[in-house]
C-alpha cells in the first residue's frame, strides 16, 4: 500500500507560516502522542528556525503513558520541552502556557527596557492535519473560537484568537510534507487519521492495523473484539471481528468496508486501548 498526499493548500500553508512567523513570540508544535516522530513534519523545523518552541504531545489520553514518558525524556535530551496534553479535559495546557510565558517574560522585559509597551504573548499553533489544534485552542479560548472536526483539513486559513489574560493565538491549517520517504511513517499517519480516509483503501488499511496490533498489542485487540484461539493471518482475525460484530452481507459474505470502519474508528477513539505506535526505543533513537 503506497501512501502519498499533498494537496495544493499545503504549499499555501507553508507560505502562510513563513509570513506569519515574524509576528509571534513562541511556537506551539502539536504532535500526536501516539506517533510523536511520525507526526512531526520535518518542514516545521526549517520554517520555525530559532523561534522558541514548546512541543505539545496531544491526545496523550489515547497513548501508552510509559511510551509518552519516554518521548518526554527523548525531547528533553534534545533541549526541547515536551508536554503531554489531554484534549478532552485540557490537562497539561496550563503547563504549556506557563512554559511559553517563561520564555516570553525575558523577551518582553528586554522590550520594556527599550521603552516599548507591554503586550500580549503571541503564540502560533502548528501541526499536521487532525492533530487537534482547533480543539486545544477552543479549550484555551473557552468557546468555539476555532472550527473543529474529526477529519484532517478542517481549518482552511489563519485565525487570530484572543485568550483571557495576556495571550493571543494564531491557529493555522495543518500541513503535511510533499512526499513520504518512509511508508511506515505514512501508514502510522493513516492509522491515526492524519490522512483522509476518502483517498485510502480503508479495508487494506484496517487489515494492516490488525496485523500490527496482533503483534504488538494482542491482549488489547483480543479483549476488545472477544477473540479466542490462534489465527493464521490478519485477514482471519478481521473476518472473526466481522462475525462478532455482525458485519455480514447477504449470502453470508463479510462486509469488509463496515468492519474496517469499526476497527479504525475504535482504534482512533482509544476504545481498543491506550496504544502508542512508536517509541524512541522502537525507532532506535536511544
Amino acid at each position: 500500500m503506497n501512501i502519498n498526499w499533498y494537496p495544493g493548500h499545503m504549499k499555501k500553508t507553508r507560505e502562510l507560516l513563513q509570513q506569519q512567523l515574524k509576528l509571534v513570540d513562541i511556537v506551539f508544535e502539536l504532535l500526536d502522542a501516539r506517533i510523536p516522530l511520525s507526526s512531526k513534519n520535518p518542514d516545521i523545523d526549517a520554517i520555525v528556525g530559532g523561534k522558541p518552541r514548546v512541543i505539545i504531545l496531544n491526545k496523550a489520553d489515547l497513548a501508552n503513558e510509559q511510551a509518552t514518558n519516554s518521548w518526554i525524556k527523548y525531547f528533553k535530551s534534545k533541549g526541547i520541552t515536551a508536554i503531554p496534553v489531554n484534549t478532552i479535559s485540557g490537562e497539561g495546557l496550563r503547563l504549556a502556557i506557563n512554559e511559553g510565558e517563561n520564555v516570553f517574560k525575558e523577551k518582553m522585559q528586554a522590550l520594556i527596557d527599550k521603552g516599548r509597551r507591554a503586550r500580549a504573548m503571541r503564540v502560533m499553533v502548528v501541526g499536521i492535519p487532525n492533530v487537534g489544534k482547533s480543539s486545544i485552542i477552543n479549550k484555551l479560548v473557552g468557546r468555539k473560537g476555532a472550527i473543529t472536526g474529526d477529519r484532517p483539513g478542517v481549518t482552511k486559513g489563519k485565525q487570530w484568537l484572543r485568550v483571557k489574560g495576556d495571550l493571543e493565538i494564531l491557529d493555522t491549517p495543518g500541513i503535511l510534507w510533499p512526499k513520504f520517504e518512509d511508508q511506515e511513517v505514512a501508514k502510522r499517519l493513516a492509522f491515526t487519521g492524519a490522512i483522509k480516509d476518502e483517498i485510502m483503501d480503508i479495508e487494506t488499511l484496517a487489515l494492516r492495523l490488525v496485523e500490527y496490533l496482533d503483534i504488538h498489542n494482542r491482549e488489547e485487540l483480543y479483549q476488545r473484539y472477544n477473540l479466542e484461539g490462534e489465527f493464521q493471518q490478519g485477514i482471519d482475525i478481521m473476518d472473526q471481528i466481522a462475525l462478532n460484530r455482525g458485519c455480514i452481507l447477504k449470502g453470508k459474505e463479510i462486509d469488509y468496508t463496515r468492519v474496517a470502519n469499526i476497527i479504525l474508528d475504535e482504534f482512533r477513539a482509544g476504545r481498543i486501548g491506550r496504544i502508542s505506535l512508536e517509541t524512541p526505543q522502537s525507532l532506535n533513537l536511544i
